[in-house]
């Protein structure tokens, strides 16, 4: 039976741009299965997303290619999977490459038997050798030759690669001298000064390049520096920001930060853009705002950055119904970056007699820094500014070269609407909002967060992972979860509206609901955590265990952050319980190597060392209000805000439980792990609170 391309029938953008594809595709499913089953033919198994530059060129030059196409479907189950639509097929199958010795990555490509499960594989090929790589057409006549004569050398690898990645999901055996019984703070200050040795303290980030943000890295630096008044933790977090915000893996006309820069100067982004990167950079923008001093120059970047994000975002992110696009394609008319590359000649036209001086700032030269062209960057001096006329009439000139750019091709936008990536951003936009005092940017997180359990729950309540055009996805993976429980957590506590003890009360209620969900259907045995998919879910060769980081934060690190969170607000020790179950699943991992487990880590300590905000006082009164605005740029890392009314009581548990009103005034009790200080009610006097270092800290750091 001669197969047909039957990726028209998708939703996915990523999988509809292969629709016309002389290869005969089909989406992952029972069908596609059953033909290999059938047929006896080995899967073909390509997985990648809409932005992905490299899938583009592979796309192009093999899955266009009729020859290339005739071979894949004579002796093959072509299937394309949308990474970002099946998490759970992308990260077995990167584990899979991994045991392998290969670096993993996009476009994905697998050979699979017809029962799905892995025997050999690779990323991008070339169509015919070169560059020292084999050629995809030979690939694929050598494979299919082994297939056919050769079984048990497939079977081999087969065995091998099953095992190999069941034992990722598997505690590893750690030497005694290695053994970790609990993190201690002494452990946290220990990863982070290792981890601040791997950091270009010249220009910023980890390593060489290419160069990741590495939020949840940058972020236990950042605590690190808090905590132990440690000034190298604290300008390896600063330097690598400065050199991101004014680097061009920056917008600097449209706002939004790109996925990675391809060099170490923070110069050349893989320019795709992504949701959930600009989610992470935005909360830990405001954390590092938040905790520098209000004198240095760094925190007018940062709120500029975070302004100019959000606005993008709103721009250029927002579907019809306030959710968030997943990403922005890195190519335009056939080329990587065309959409935001610039001529001097161009630009020199546009801006005039102010161009020189925009040219000087932006390093803007005829010769070019890509490819001929120009990449719009300040890291000439990143950091620094000029006097506010000069500041000014560099936005102006932006104004005019952003509008001259609208009239440009633009590259496509993967508008699928994902669970997990907008309850990332749903909480960045509500950490901002109410840092910055922004009703605008909370409702555009409260619009988001409604689309969600609008469209993408079922009438059980469970969720969906993806939604598009009316269609929704696979059911919700364990990230789904934890990132919109997180989210509701972190709206319940920047609601300060007159209805806002009603509102408080039904996230926290419906996040509490998704983590009984979680408790039943993704909770492992002991020693315990929470595997990626649902025990109801499609059965898959393996199911995974882990803790460690990808591109975004772990459920398992999220759901960490959720207990720390619900048991400082509500003084309930099961989340406590729960809490410490989950971080000594993952002790072994993190004593044989920490690196990858920075969100768990992160949200462990915040368990450990608590810090919580608690402010009683009668609803929309001035003097509740005024204490709300003396908090909100509380400095310390991962800090929780409770806001009760005057009646309502605090469960037994909580540390300020019986506290209220003073002499009639709204107060502020700020409390550590069971201890409260005494209670504040005057606004300023909180400028003094906001010195106060918890038990184990080092004294107050000076700038």
């Amino acid at each position: 039976m001669m197969l047909q391309n039957r990726l028209a029938e998708t939703a996915s953008p990523y999988l509809l741009q292969h629709a016309d594809n002389p290869v005969a595709w089909q989406p992952w499913d029972s069908e596609a299965l059953r033909l290999a089953r059938e047929q006896g033919k080995p899967i073909l198994l390509s997985i990648g997303y809409a932005a992905c530059h490299w899938c583009h060129v592979m796309a192009h030059e093999s899955f266009e290619d009729t020859e290339i196409a005739a071979l894949i479907n004579e002796a093959f189950i072509p299937i394309k999977v949308d990474r970002e639509e099946r998490p759970d097929l992308d990260m077995l199958y990167q584990q899979a490459l991994a045991v392998m010795g290969q670096q993993g990555g996009w476009p994905l490509t697998m050979f699979l038997t017809p029962a799905g499960d892995p025997f050999w594989g690779g990323t991008y090929f070339p169509p015919r050798a070169r560059w020292g790589r084999p050629g995809f057409a030979d690939i694929l006549a050598g494979l299919a030759g082994t297939w056919a004569n050769e079984p048990h050398k497939v079977e081999q690898n087969r065995a091998a690669l099953v095992a190999a990645v069941s034992r990722l999901s598997a505690p590893p055996e750690v030497d005694d001298e290695e053994e970790l019984e609990a993190l201690t703070p002494a452990h946290l200050d220990r990863m982070a000064k290792l981890l601040a040795g791997r950091i270009d303290m010249q220009h910023g980030g980890i390593g060489d390049a290419p160069k990741f943000p590495n939020t949840g890295i940058l972020t236990l630096l950042w605590r690190g520096a808090w905590r132990s008044n440690d000034n190298a933790l604290r300008q390896a977090v600063i330097t690598s920001l400065v050199h991101m915000a004014d680097g061009g893996i920056y917008d600097h006309l449209g706002g939004g930060f790109a996925r990675y820069s391809t060099d170490r100067e923070w110069l050349v982004p893989h320019f795709e853009k992504m949701l959930y990167d600009n989610a992470l950079l935005v909360d830990l923008m405001v954390d590092v705002w938040r905790g520098e001093p209000a004198s240095t120059p760094l925190r007018p970047l940062l709120a500029e950055r975070i302004e100019e994000t959000v606005i993008w975002l709103a721009r250029e992110m927002a579907t019809d119904g306030g959710a968030f696009a997943a990403t922005i394609d890195a190519d335009s008319e056939g080329e990587e970056g065309a959409f935001y590359l610039w001529d001097k000649a161009e630009i020199d036209g546009l801006l005039g007699p102010a161009a020189a001086g925009f040219a000087r700032v932006y390093g803007v030269t005829r010769h070019g820094n890509f490819e001929g062209r120009t990449i719009l960057g300040r890291l000439a001096d990143p950091g620094q500014r000029g006097t506010a006329d000069e500041e000014a009439e560099l936005a102006r000139c932006r104004g005019l070269l952003l509008a001259a750019r609208d009239g440009r091709i633009r590259p496509a936008t993967d508008d699928k609407i994902l669970a997990d990536w907008n309850g990332l951003m749903i909480a960045a936009l509500a950490r901002a909002a109410f840092t910055f005092n922004r009703p605008d940017w909370l409702a555009m997180a409260e619009k988001a967060w409604n689309f969600i359990i609008t469209h993408m729950m079922t009438p059980e309540g469970k969720l969906r992972h993806s939604w598009r055009e009316g269609r929704p996805g696979p059911d919700g993976f364990l990230e789904d979860y934890a990132a919109m429980a997180r989210a509701a957590v972190v709206l319940s506590q920047v609601t300060i509206t007159m209805d806002g003890r009603q509102k408080r009360e039904r996230y926290l209620q419906q996040a509490k609901q998704w983590l009984e969900i979680v408790e039943h259907h993704f909770a492992a045995p002991a020693p315990g955590g929470y595997y990626m998919t649902p025990a109801d879910g499609e059965p898959l060769f393996s199911r995974s265990l882990s803790a460690a980081d990808a591109a975004t934060p772990s459920g398992n690190g999220l759901l960490m952050e959720v207990f720390a969170s619900l048991h400082a607000l509500t003084g309930v020790t099961e989340w406590e319980g729960r809490a410490r179950q989950l971080v000594s699943a993952f002790l072994p991992q993190i004593a044989q190597n920490f690196f990858p487990y920075a969100s768990l880590i992160n949200a462990t300590e915040q368990a450990m060392m608590p810090v919580q905000l608690v402010i009683v006082g009668k609803a929309g009164t001035p003097d509740l209000l005024a204490l709300i605005e003396a908090v909100r740029a509380c400095p310390f890392p991962a800090w929780t805000l409770t806001i009760r009314e005057e009646e309502e009581a605090l469960p037994a548990g909580h540390p300020a439980a019986g506290k209220g009103l003073v002499g009639g005034k709204a107060a502020l009790y700020v409390c550590e792990g069971q201890t409260c200080l005494a209670p504040l009610t005057d606004p300023a006097a909180v400028a003094g609170f906001m010195a106060y270092r918890p038990s184990g800290w080092a004294p107050a750091p000076s700038h």
